[in-house]
């Protein structure tokens, strides 16, 4: 599978924005994806994270109730609605993608993802 992010973009704190992974292939829905974010001179941390069908969703404290993941499998798409965002936000955002046995499993580590997006620069100006 073929992974495409956008979205991205600069915004002032508190603004908002929404990513998108736009995904090829005929079996995107076999695929738990998750997004993880890179701050210059940072190691990739994980963002969020979001089960192959029955959405079954897992974000880490850092995003905690300000940031959703979605995904539209008729569109193969996923979204990532980043609210309240913060100047700690700024990074390169990749979404990926994993092979999942189990409906409801998610993953929030980079090697357990098969597939990664080329990324979409986020900028929060404070």
């Amino acid at each position: 599978v073929q992974l495409q992010a956008s979205g991205g973009g600069l915004v002032q704190a508190g603004g908002s924005l929404r990513l998108s992974c736009a995904a090829s292939g005929r079996t995107f829905s076999s695929y738990a994806i998750g997004w993880f974010r890179q701050a210059p001179g940072k190691e990739r941390d994980f963002v969020a994270a979001i089960s192959k069908i029955n959405r079954s969703t897992y974000y880490p404290d850092s995003v905690q109730g300000r940031f959703t993941i979605s995904r539209d499998n008729a569109k193969n798409t996923v979204y990532l609605q980043m609210n309240s965002l913060k100047p700690e936000d700024t990074a390169v955002y990749y979404c990926a993608a994993a092979r999942s046995t189990y409906a409801s499993s998610w993953f929030v580590n980079a090697y357990e993802y098969d597939y990664w997006g080329q990324g979409t620069q986020v900028t929060v100006s404070s």
